[in-house]
């Protein structure tokens, strides 16, 4: 038995080895960046502040009388600014105004809705003059921009010392490692050393002998010696072992070490890196619909299937009588089609044939169909039987442009066929799309037009805009009557 004395000293020494041993590792990731601590806050005050100053100058040209309500509009405006407009990129290489305006112009249009909801909420927008609150709204994007452009170029042109020597050597000679030298060697942060890699430099097109410095098997050795800050191994994601082991040994120098991941072995459809509660992911294979972008595709559907579907409806009743009086059947043809994750749903179109299939197996729409009724061939040359999707459109279930829907005998034909078949179900199904503007509309009746048909469809996922739909529903609205694939 143990006496009190020593049973303390054995409690002591418990908790003295307890405070000694380390706390198990953490494997949440924060998100971050290598800009220092001043650009970092210069990009989160600039527009912000801009937005203040524009309001400021707007007084100024047409003086209201009073400045105390826009003063705190202007804070207001300076508070929520930060959560709704992304700050500019003040060092990324690949920031370009062509694609930063429509953005910006979108977060402003949102900001200031805020900010005239509130205002009429608490019944003070008979406060502010209208003339001054419209100049603001229409000076401060073309500010926003400027002033983000200028900031830029100054930066780039002054390269402070402090920002500008971060010595950074790059493990893996392939696109990945090359596309981010360029990107890191026409930043402010500069100092590269030079590439690692097994291969020899016959096997590096792009590469010089120069920045060729070894093999991964010389990294470690070159990182103590020449003191490098920063080591980016942009290996293949099959290299994992080799990682591994490079970064077991890289713990042996002070040098910060950063994962690039090649990923060109798979075929990338909105590819981003995203944050899980602090566990990083990488999105492969997703949708172009998230956050403000799922926002503007919605509301620009509402908005124009509502005025279209207005428009347009004298003539679909026009339509509706001529279907009952020339066939017998319902006016409207309903079909099981796959929609938004794969999942069914029921598009609509006006009756152009004498038969409504839908079931194991529906054939296809082919040129002097016997199945035509006496006005079905018009109306699906002029693709007038198409209108009533838009009711599709109001429901949520199809967009106005996206791959066009097929019947769910189709699908379930060609996605045994196709590779990637289904990614084209990562978004709504469209009226029109851009395979159909492409001339790839009507009949497939070969695997190879339904695979290019296939091919536009990851395309669009790829590269949407909101300036791609209107593109797609100008040309549509050009093509309709042209189009020798409409029958």
């Amino acid at each position: 038995m143990l006496n009190d004395v020593e049973a303390g000293q054995i409690t002591r020494l418990l908790h003295a080895k307890s405070a000694l041993r380390p706390r198990r590792a953490s494997h949440r990731i924060r998100v971050g960046t290598l800009a220092p601590a001043r650009l970092v806050l210069l990009q989160s005050i600039l527009y912000p502040v801009t937005i203040a100053v524009s309001l400021a100058v707007c007084i100024l040209i047409q003086w209201p009388g009073t400045v105390l309500p826009y003063v705190a509009l202007a804070v207001i405006a300076f508070i929520l600014a930060p959560q709704i407009i992304d700050g500019p990129q003040l060092t990324a290489a690949s920031w370009q105004v062509r694609t930063m305006i429509p953005r910006l112009v979108f977060e402003w249009s949102l900001l200031t809705g805020i900010l005239l909801f509130l205002a009429f909420a608490l019944k003070v927008s008979e406060t502010y003059s209208r003339s001054v609150i419209l100049t603001w709204f229409l000076l401060t994007p073309a500010l926003l921009v400027a002033v983000g452009q200028a900031t830029r170029a100054l930066i780039r042109r002054a390269q402070p010392e402090d920002i500008r020597c971060r010595s950074h050597i790059i493990v893996g000679a392939n696109e990945v490692g090359q596309d981010l030298a360029r990107k890191l060697g026409s930043s402010p942060f500069n100092g590269f050393c030079g590439y690692f890699d097994d291969r020899s430099i016959d096997r590096l097109p792009g590469i010089t002998q120069s920045e060729l410095i070894g093999n991964l098997s010389d990294v470690c050795q070159f990182a103590k010696q020449h003191s490098v800050q920063a080591v980016y191994i942009a290996l293949p994601v099959w290299s994992s072992p080799r990682m591994t082991q490079l970064v077991s040994q890289l713990r042996d120098t002070t040098a910060s070490i950063y994962i690039v991941p090649d990923l060109s072995a798979f075929e990338l459809i909105q590819a981003r890196f995203v944050d899980i509660d602090g566990i990083p992911a990488v999105s492969i294979c997703d949708t172009p619909f998230q956050g403000h972008c799922a926002v503007v595709k919605r509301t620009t559907d509402l908005l124009l299937a509502s005025i279209a579907l207005a428009l347009a409806s004298p003539i679909m009743l026009t339509i509706a009588a001529a279907i009952k009086l020339t066939s017998r059947g319902p006016v409207l043809f309903k079909q099981r089609r796959y929609g938004l994750d794969g999942e069914e749903i029921q598009v609509y179109k006006f009756r152009s044939m004498k038969v409504c299939e839908d079931g194991e197996a529906v054939m296809q729409a082919t040129r002097g169909d016997f199945r035509l009724t006496r006005i079905g061939g018009f109306l699906r040359r002029t693709s007038l039987d198409e209108l009533p999707q838009l009711l599709n459109v109001l429901q949520g279930t199809m967009s106005l442009v996206g791959p066009r829907p097929h019947a769910v005998a189709h699908n379930e034909q060609y996605r045994k066929l196709i590779s990637g078949y289904m990614i084209r179900h990562k978004i709504r199904p469209g009226i029109t799309g851009w395979a159909q503007i492409n001339g790839l509309r009507g009949e497939t009746e070969t695997i190879d037009k339904m695979q290019k048909r296939v091919e536009f469809d990851l395309d669009y996922l790829r590269h949407w805009s909101i300036w791609l739909d209107i593109k797609i529903l100008l040309r549509t609205a050009f093509a309709i009557t042209r189009d020798p694939n409409a029958y």
